[in-house]
């Protein structure tokens, strides 16, 4: 099968861009540019769709971006004749219009020259945004142009509405994976992690560390790190993380507890009032000193924060939220995780798992946290290296579209 991979990589860095460039190395990079032999059935070729050149661009609409993305449906065109690429890969727009428009172009221009179509949904909730916000019209049109799809690759059962709403001939679960930032784990991490649990009981008994178990621990066991590693918005749970910190925090100076929680938020803004809301917020007594921003960070400074936290909160009610790669590096790291059951979140995490919460539910965050700090979490370590690493989502992928071919 030769692919036309329409579709951008970072920057922007978010997980739809990391899962393309993932899915193009993984078959071996794009032909043209120098990538003489696939691995497998499929030979790439890879039309880099990016519009935007920041986070905050994302979802914007400007005119300048239009004549890119025709520019893109001419440079698939021509892949299409020289190279006699017949298959069509895309992702498709969540629930924006200016996304929507975005793929009718794209459409109109393209799918005319291409035998076979392939969506990746990554984003999820096209078809409930169409039916519940979209105009006759819309819906009408964008079902003419991107209805009946080959293949639906879809992120996990609860994402599979899209495929089914735009009639898609196949459909495949494709689970997300990511690379393993620790293969060292056993060495480097899974000893950190004891040490700190280990540490945090002794302190909750009332016990007095020695000076050898305090160093192990990292020298703060009575600080309980929690991370939040995501896109800075409020769907994704940020001022919810900050409230149900701040909620524990207080319930634990009223208990007279040994251990408090500090919480670094990473990740960029995307709006100016929730920017202003969340320095307003930082300015608060009751967040000094418990509360820090990093900013948007990835490479060694992101590895570093998995390796030293010791829980993700990630109260996610995204709208477009599919199968978030933060919890599958959470994951990877052994750390314990706070997230809602929100679309395939669920089928990331055992059925079982302690740090379930409600959406928009700050108090329910401040119990989750103060639940899990004698909570051992280094077991999900197991299950994200049997089902969700980059060897076993790239081995996925190859075998249906082997099978698509």
């Amino acid at each position: 099968m030769k692919l036309l991979i329409f579709a951008h990589v970072p920057p922007p860095h978010h997980g739809q861009s990391y899962m393309v460039k993932l899915l193009l190395d993984g078959l071996g990079g794009d032909y043209r540019a120098g990538a003489q032999t696939a691995r497998g059935p499929v030979q790439c070729y890879h039309v880099n769709a990016r519009v935007s050149d920041n986070m905050e661009d994302i979802g914007a609409f400007r005119f300048g971006k239009l004549l890119l993305i025709v520019r893109y449906c001419f440079e698939a065109i021509w892949c299409r004749f020289r190279h006699g690429v017949r298959t069509f890969y895309y992702v498709p727009a969540p629930g924006k219009r200016a996304a929507i428009y975005r793929d009718w172009v794209v459409m109109l221009l393209c799918r005319p020259f291409f035998r076979r179509s392939i969506y990746h949904w990554h984003a999820v909730g096209l078809g409930d945004w169409l039916q519940k916000e979209g105009y006759w019209w819309e819906r009408r049109l964008t079902h003419w142009l991107l209805g009946k799809p080959d293949l639906s690759m879809a992120l996990a059962i609860p994402s599979i509405r899209d495929a089914l709403w735009f009639r898609s001939r196949h459909v495949a679960i494709m689970p997300n994976g990511v690379a393993d930032p620790f293969l060292d784990f056993e060495k480097t991490i899974l000893p950190l992690r004891a040490a700190r649990l280990h540490a945090r009981r002794r302190l909750l008994a009332g016990q007095t560390l020695t000076t050898e178990e305090r160093t192990a621990a990292g020298g703060d066991p009575e600080v309980f790190r929690v991370l939040f590693l995501a896109n800075a918005i409020r769907e994704k749970g940020l001022f919810d993380s900050v409230d149900g910190v701040v909620l524990a925090n207080a319930k634990l100076r009223a208990q007279n507890s040994p251990l408090r929680i500090h919480l670094v938020i990473t990740g960029s803004f995307y709006e100016v009032a929730e920017r202003a809301e969340f320095d307003a917020k930082m300015a608060s007594p009751d967040i000094h000193g418990a509360i820090e921003y990093a900013g948007f960070v990835t490479g060694a400074q992101k590895t570093e924060l998995l390796r030293t936290s010791d829980c993700l909160c990630f109260p996610t009610y995204y709208h477009a939220e599919g199968f978030p790669l933060v919890i599958l590096e959470a994951m990877a790291a052994g750390m314990n995780v706070v997230t809602t059951r929100w679309r395939a979140i669920p089928e990331q995490l055992p059925p079982e798992h302690p740090g379930f919460v409600p959406p928009r539910d700050p108090a329910a965050i401040a119990r989750a946290l103060e639940s899990l700090f004698e909570h051992d979490a280094t077991a999900l370590r197991g299950i994200f290296e049997q089902h969700f690493t980059e060897a076993r989502h790239v081995e996925l992928i190859a075998k249906v579209l082997s099978e698509a071919a």
